[in-house]
């Protein structure tokens, strides 16, 4: 009977999936937080992940901030989570852009192999605009909204800066659906990368972001 028991409750964790909340308010300020890599795509200065501070955090006190400056455009800093890695699920995060002449962005990686290969989507506040993109062999490509032209860029949407948003992508098989602040901007479909992997948080060259309630949901 036992047996059954122990078989039924990890039939049940398989069909659960992995689900996690991180709003990195344990963490020490000034450092990276535990279980989470540092790793940059292209050249450029080095990234700089940290906990900081922050009296607007959606979860008080503490939020994970990109805080380097370098104006390097191709340069993209990651912040990996170690702990989970998923096919299909579901991101979130709340993040804020602060600063950045050459850019203001935040991202959400998923299904990542290495700094080379991975999908990445990201907000941009001086661009106003939502893009899906691939990584593969360190160039990255922008992919179409789903029923658009193959060579659309993104979606044009409002992204304010100083202010907390949140940006969500749902990945299940070939299609991913991006949503801003609870509302669906559009779907993309791609192949390229289609086994599990880590997941994460992205900028581009000298965007200043901070991040909190970072969730994961998949299996």
């Amino acid at each position: 009977m036992r047996s059954i028991v122990v078989v039924f409750a990890a039939l049940c964790a398989t069909v659960a999936g992995f689900a996690e909340t991180i709003n990195f308010d344990k963490a020490t300020p000034g450092a990276v937080p535990p279980g989470w890599t540092v790793a940059m795509t292209h050249k450029g200065g080095a990234p700089k992940w940290e906990i900081i501070k922050d009296d607007s955090a959606p979860s008080k006190p503490n939020v994970l901030a990109q805080v380097s400056n370098d104006r390097t455009g191709g340069r993209f800093p990651l912040a990996v989570y170690d702990k989970a890695s998923v096919k299909d699920g579901t991101l979130s995060v709340k993040f804020k852009a602060i600063s950045g002449g050459v850019d203001q962005a935040a991202g959400l990686v998923w299904r990542y192999k290495d700094p080379d290969n991975y999908y990445i989507v990201r907000a941009n506040a001086l661009e106003d605009n939502i893009v899906l993109y691939k990584v593969e062999k360190g160039e990255r490509i922008a992919l179409a909204p789903r029923g658009t032209p193959s060579k659309t860029y993104g979606v044009k949407h409002r992204v304010p800066k100083q202010t907390w948003s949140t940006l969500s992508v749902s990945f299940q098989g070939n299609v991913f659906t991006v949503s801003f602040d609870g509302q669906k901007v559009f779907d993309v479909e791609d192949s390229t990368f289609t086994a599990a992997g880590k997941a994460g948080l992205w900028t581009k060259a000298d965007s200043v972001t901070c991040f909190d309630d970072f969730q994961i949901e998949g299996k």
